[in-house]
């Protein structure tokens, strides 16, 4: 029946039920991510992003007014308000005056406080406050609230994040840190690995099968194993505290892929066209210009994709080789770190910095992500 024209095989049906499971495990988290940065801390930690559409119960800690707002209604002083705003339309289903039982009373139910006096909560969160004798105090009663919210998605976040306070500075500085780190490390192994590949794929010399076996092998050598050697030439140089160790560092780390890719790509080319151009008179550096570039597009965007990425989201290197005090140089995956220490528990800020961060490496895949393909299945087909 596998064979019958029309009809899709059992291992079709499980490479198409695999590609979607592994889509939908890398969707879910990021869907997640973006719900979660449109969110309050009191929703992040009451309900699940999937809830953000509907209604979620939420403990509250709120303030009354100052006693200084107190005013005398039939010889009691009395202080009346609103804990919660007239558009948030939510419902408190029991509230307390004491972190240990915010829900000892209902809404409606008097409360006595404990300087004297009487606090009543209704359920919209109007509040009256009653004494024989004046209240005292420089701020207003501690209110816990357990109330129903409607569901409420803002740019709050990114507001506070990318403009307001230190966390905006720090992240909009880290923001242009990093695209100084990866613009130039993703040109420089470009053009360097463009002419090595040209000159592995087109040109004689010897020793030029040793170069490629060497550059293979080159591929799985682990980053780590190169980094304090690397870190110590680039300190006796001069280069190892600042961008231009971490550019140098990001290119050597991908050459080696770069000349791969790059010369399995212009080894499929046709021989005919450089023949010709060669008859022609063209020099070597004329028919790498004019005629592999424009041809060779499709592989040097895929891997100006992977540097990119690579780069972007790049920590190690980046902690190891902008060695700065100061924090002038530190990019946005350090930058989130500190937010992680810094802030502790407020996720909907460290859900904010890392949409952010990674808002930019989504924009460049889905624009190029048509090359890849193409380049990475360049030369595997005669």
């Amino acid at each position: 029946m596998d064979n019958i024209a029309g009809t899709k095989s059992t291992l079709t049906w499980v490479v198409h039920i695999s590609v979607a499971l592994l889509v939908c495990l890398w969707l879910f988290p990021t869907v997640g991510l973006l719900v979660s940065s449109f969110r309050s801390a009191d929703q992040i930690a009451t309900s699940g992003w999937w809830k953000a559409l509907t209604a979620s119960e939420q403990n509250l800690t709120l303030r009354t007014a100052a006693p200084e707002t107190q005013q005398q209604q039939d010889g009691l002083y009395v202080i009346e308000g609103q804990l919660l705003a007239s558009d948030k339309q939510a419902k408190i289903s029991a509230w307390g005056i004491s972190s240990r039982a915010i829900d000892a009373f209902k809404p409606g139910e008097p409360a006595e406080l404990r300087k004297g006096g009487t606090i009543t909560v209704q359920n919209d969160g109007s509040y009256r406050m009653e004494h024989s004798e004046a209240f005292s105090g420089s701020r207003g009663q501690r209110v816990f609230l357990v109330a129903t919210l409607p569901p409420e998605l803002s740019f709050e976040n990114y507001r506070a994040m990318l403009f307001d306070g230190e966390s905006a500075t720090g992240m909009a500085a880290a923001f242009f840190n990093t695209l100084t780190v990866t613009i130039p490390a993703t040109i420089i192994p470009i053009l360097v690995a463009a002419f090595a590949a040209y000159a592995l794929a087109w040109m004689e010399f010897p020793g030029r099968a040793l170069l490629i076996a060497v550059i293979v092998a080159l591929l799985v050598v682990p980053l780590q194993l190169a980094l304090i050697p690397l870190l110590k030439l680039h300190l006796g140089i001069g280069i190892g505290k600042g961008y231009v160790g971490t550019w140098m560092a990001h290119t050597g780390f991908g050459l080696p892929l770069a000349i791969y890719l790059l010369r399995n790509y212009m080894v499929g080319l046709p021989r005919d066209i450089i023949e010709n151009a060669r008859v022609d008179g063209a020099t070597e550096f004329q028919i790498f210009v004019k005629i592999i570039l424009p041809l060779s597009f499709p592989a040097l965007a895929s891997f100006a994709i992977f540097q990119f990425l690579w780069t972007w989201n790049d920590l190690l290197v980046a902690k190891v080789f902008l060695i700065d005090a100061t924090g002038q140089t530190t990019v946005m995956t350090a930058q989130i770190i500190e937010l992680l220490g810094t802030y502790g528990g407020n996720w909907e800020v460290l859900a904010t910095a890392a949409f952010v961060s990674i808002s930019v490496p989504l924009f460049v895949f889905f624009t190029m992500q048509r090359y890849l393909v193409r380049g990475l299945l360049a030369g595997s087909v005669k």
